[in-house]
């Protein structure tokens, strides 16, 4: 399939085979500091953990519904990276070096406008090195765990957002059964059914979801 490995076409098959692997076995840790995987995990969390149902949904549901939305919103990227980069790199028209140089501003493009002024200046500053005043001179190794603290931030306010109406759920549920002298049941045991019966009735799965959705694409 591949040719001898002594003549040049067979060396180059392998060369491509060997960077294709490479990418495989990458793939996770592209996709949890590269896109807005991380983001929306951390949020469906706060909103299980909000709602009080332990392992409702299953943690495999929420990475795989967190997983889907991220390849929805990163297709235009994936899109432009295999036409500007993958394409040309396949066909023979650029080689392994070049064909990351042209994957880096696709990248980048995807990156920076997701990512914090202060969360950059952070990484230059403990770097020590000159920040450039161009977006386009932002190098991957600081673009990267730039935008993964970006996503932090944002997931964990996202999740404060989402919080908040679980808690006073439980406020209202604990005070009223203090009132009645109902001191021995839960408060969580009366708050869990009513706070499932909100959520559906706000259709709070499209909200959260579209929130996130929109978030990221504007």
């Amino acid at each position: 399939m591949f040719g001898p490995i002594g003549t040049s076409g067979g060396a180059s098959s392998a060369i491509q085979l060997a960077l294709i692997l490479t990418l495989i076995s990458l793939a996770p840790a592209i996709v949890l500091s590269c896109t807005t995987f991380a983001r929306f995990v951390v949020v469906f969390s706060f909103l299980r953990t909000g709602l009080g149902t332990a392992g409702a949904p299953p943690s495999q549901v929420l990475v795989g519904l967190a997983l889907f939305m991220s390849l929805f919103v990163m297709a235009p990227t994936a899109t432009d990276l295999h036409r500007e980069a993958v394409a040309p790199y396949l066909a023979g028209k650029m080689d392994e070096s070049k064909a990351l140089d042209a994957a880096a501003p696709v990248l980048r493009r995807f990156l920076l406008p997701h990512t914090r002024q202060d969360d950059l200046s952070l990484f230059y500053e403990v770097s020590q090195r000159a920040r450039p005043s161009s977006p386009d001179d932002v190098s991957l190794d600081i673009a990267i765990p730039a935008f993964m603290l970006s996503e932090l931030k944002t997931a964990f306010e996202m999740g404060f957002i989402v919080l908040l109406p679980f808690l006073v759920v439980d406020l209202i549920v604990a005070a009223v059964l203090s009132s009645l002298g109902m001191v021995m049941l839960p408060p969580a045991v009366v708050s869990l059914p009513i706070k499932i019966l909100v959520f559906v009735a706000a259709d709070g799965w499209n909200l959260v979801v579209g929130s996130l959705l929109r978030g990221v694409m504007g």
